[in-house]
């Protein structure tokens, strides 16, 4: 079913997240910008926690978590092990909630917003597992660039 491939990928793509975090010889550089690079990958990181915990955890798993999205871009200098603790924790509310949807779950509609256009809840994850990706990939960037 498509949830073993999600629990998959969403795994995959977030520890390359922790080895891109953990790869950085300057810890201090996880919080550089620089001209046209305005996000960080510290605050990338913690943008890509908030949009998985809050549109997998909360929406789909019922958690408890409430998302802060104006931290995940302000917020400095939170250690790379709490960045990658934060990471962990994603793992394990992604696979928990992603292992209870059924077929018919993944066929339910899925609105983010009033007004705006409808899709199901399996469009809008495989659509999650590739803002991941892209991040990842400018997380991966940021580190060759700017950590000199």
């Amino acid at each position: 079913m498509l949830t073993t491939t999600l629990i998959t990928l969403f795994t995959r793509d977030l520890n390359k997240l922790k080895q891109e975090v953990n790869a950085y010889q300057n810890e201090d550089h996880l919080w550089i910008t620089t001209g046209t690079i305005t996000n960080s990958a510290g605050n990338l990181c913690l943008h890509l926690v908030g949009n998985l915990n809050h549109f997998i955890g909360a929406t789909i798993g019922h958690t408890d978590y409430i998302r802060q999205r104006d931290l995940e871009f302000s917020q400095k200098h939170v250690p790379r092990a709490e960045l990658i603790k934060q990471v962990d924790d994603t793992i394990a509310v992604v696979e928990s909630t992603l292992k209870n949807l059924t077929a018919t779950d993944l066929q339910k509609e899925y609105k983010r917003r009033v007004f705006e256009d409808t899709m199901t809840t399996e469009y809008f994850l495989v659509h999650l597992t590739m803002h991941l990706a892209y991040h990842l990939g400018q997380i991966n960037y940021h580190r060759r660039l700017l950590d000199v």
